[in-house]
């Protein structure tokens, strides 16, 4: 073998040598250096977007994530973004996320083992050690993988290109060669240190000025990669300055809007309890009238029936004073006639009338002062039942007969009032409050029925709850006003005839403990509400709350 084809060989070995290290070290510095610059974006905006959440997380702001979520996903080389529960629960989310609907989330550890186009990462979002949910994005390499893999082609086929040339021509430009390979190792070499800014000099138009040529085109396109990298990492850098000022704008907003629903809740709290204070001064005044009629009538029989007894006394003291003077006349005859006189004063009177009338008119006094003591003393437990508002074991039909006798004046004569009460167990609850549940309903059904109809008052115990069914046979409620019979203020009746305010105080009494009321209506039929209370003790009662 020739010393010229050794050397041939020779220059034409070192060639191949030098373009596989070259790029070989070049392929792996484009791709280990874009998929470091990808990873590294890829942090930044998992972190950033985990910071600027982390608010609306906590607060479970909805509306915010999503539109942080939209936001976020305006970068074009996002392809999803959502932020989800420690459970994997979707608190928003958007973008392409159908390459992972079937699975559960994979996060990739490198990039080079993507094999889907999309780098998957995720960041966690936590406060004070504890992690209240995740943020999960998909970054596109594709277009990436596309430039690492046109420029392993483009290098693949400059050096095969550069191989040919060198089997062709390097016994006559093996010193030429060399010497160029050397600029462009040397340069290659200082592309590899960060310096795209380096250009190899184009003497020729031949193969080797074409690799030059392909080679400055290469450092140049590394450049460009390295610009559009370092402007993507300022527009993150500027977006989350953005985002920061606009988190820390919108909590001063919620701030003051939660302030507002306080003092706005206060308020309505307040206007609550002087309406319901209100109304309860409104059924006062009902009873207070009803009881003064309840009284009236049977001290009107009594003062009538003293008046009587007390003619019946002067008759009788006239008569026994007659026999005193009968008593002590010594003549007989003017005793005769003074036995006459008083004999004839009896058949005026006619005692066995009179004695029968006064046995009537005490036994008929007695029952009216019983009639009056009674309305007193139920109407002083209700009063006790209402000044104390404390909570125990109430009896329900011991509370609906204690508001029964309070109505009793308020009946219409033509009303029929009828209770079918049936064994109930005692129940935990407040008396005071459900008296005045049952005083609002009831007296609502008396007023429906007016003048003539009737009120069915029925209770039973059924699967663990109090039933209680208040039916009447009034003019009952048109369909499209059922759903607004509990709402406050709302009322059928002439202005001035009532507040609205009595059922749906009732309503809230049953939703306090732990029940609900319910109406059935047919106009011209009636109306039914049906009052249900859970079976439950002061344990139950805790152990709900």
């Amino acid at each position: 073998m020739s010393l010229r084809l050794k050397t041939i060989l020779g220059i034409a070995l070192i060639e191949g040598a030098l373009l596989l290290v070259l790029l070989i070290t070049m392929m792996d510095f484009i791709r280990d250096s874009n998929y470091e610059a990808l990873r590294k974006r890829a942090e930044s905006t998992v972190t950033l977007f985990s910071t600027m959440t982390k608010d609306a997380v906590l607060s479970y702001d909805l509306a915010s994530l999503e539109a942080f979520v939209s936001e976020v996903l305006r970068n074009e080389d996002l392809r999803y973004a959502r932020i989800v529960t420690p459970d994997g629960e979707v608190f928003a989310q958007s973008g392409e996320i159908s390459h992972f609907v079937a699975g559960k989330f994979a996060a990739d550890t490198e990039v080079a083992n993507v094999d889907d186009n999309v780098y998957d990462i995720s960041g966690s979002i936590a406060e004070g050690g504890e992690v209240y949910g995740y943020v999960q994005v998909g970054l596109d390499i594709g277009a990436i993988n596309a430039s690492i893999a046109a420029i392993n082609r483009w290098g693949i086929a400059l050096a095969s290109f550069e191989m040919v040339l060198v089997a062709l021509f390097s016994f006559v430009l093996g010193g030429y060669l060399t010497k160029q390979l050397d600029v462009l190792r040397k340069t290659a070499r200082k592309v590899t240190d960060g310096d795209f800014d380096v250009q190899v000099e184009v003497k020729t138009r031949d193969e080797i000025g074409e690799v030059s040529s392909a080679f400055n085109r290469m450092v140049t396109s590394l450049k460009s990669a390295q610009t559009q990298r370092d402007q993507y990492e300022s527009e993150l850098l500027e977006l989350n300055q953005s985002l920061e000022e606009r988190v820390l704008k919108r909590t001063r907003a919620l701030q003051a809007k939660h302030v507002e629903l306080q003092e706005t809740y206060q308020s309505l709290k307040d206007t609550q309890a002087k309406l319901l204070q209100s109304e309860k001064l409104a059924s006062v005044g009902v009873l207070a009238a009803g009881v003064a009629h309840e009284i009236n009538n049977p001290i009107a029989f009594v003062m009538s029936n003293l008046e009587s007894l007390s003619g019946y006394i002067n008759d009788y003291e006239a008569l026994i004073d007659n026999y005193h003077t009968l008593k002590d006349e010594p003549d007989d005859a003017a005793r005769q006639a003074k036995l006459e006189q008083i004999e004839a004063k009896l058949d005026q009177l006619d005692y066995e009338f009179v004695k029968e009338d006064v046995e009537d008119l005490l036994k008929d006094s007695a029952q009216g002062t019983q009639r009056v003591r009674d309305i007193v003393v139920g109407l002083s437990e209700f009063a006790q039942l209402n000044q104390d508002d404390s909570w125990g074991m109430v009896d329900l039909n011991e509370c609906i007969q204690v508001t029964l006798q309070l109505l009793q004046g308020r009946i219409p004569s033509g009303c029929k009032v009828r209770t079918s009460l049936g064994i109930l167990s005692l129940t935990y609850g407040a008396a005071a409050q459900l008296n005045q549940a049952l005083l609002n309903v009831i007296q609502n059904a008396l007023q429906a029925v007016g003048e003539q109809g009737s009120v069915d008052i029925v209770t039973k115990e059924q699967s663990g709850r109090l039933i209680v069914s208040i039916r009447d046979s009034g003019t009952g409620i048109a369909a499209e006003e059922l759903d607004k019979v509990f709402d406050p203020f709302f009322t059928t009746r002439a202005v001035g005839e009532g507040t609205g305010l009595g059922l749906a105080m009732a309503y809230g009494i049953a939703k306090d403990h732990g029940g609900e009321i319910k109406v059935k209506s047919e106009l011209g039929k009636g109306s039914q509400f049906i009052i249900i209370l859970p079976i439950r003790d002061e344990t139950q009662l805790a152990s709900a709350s």
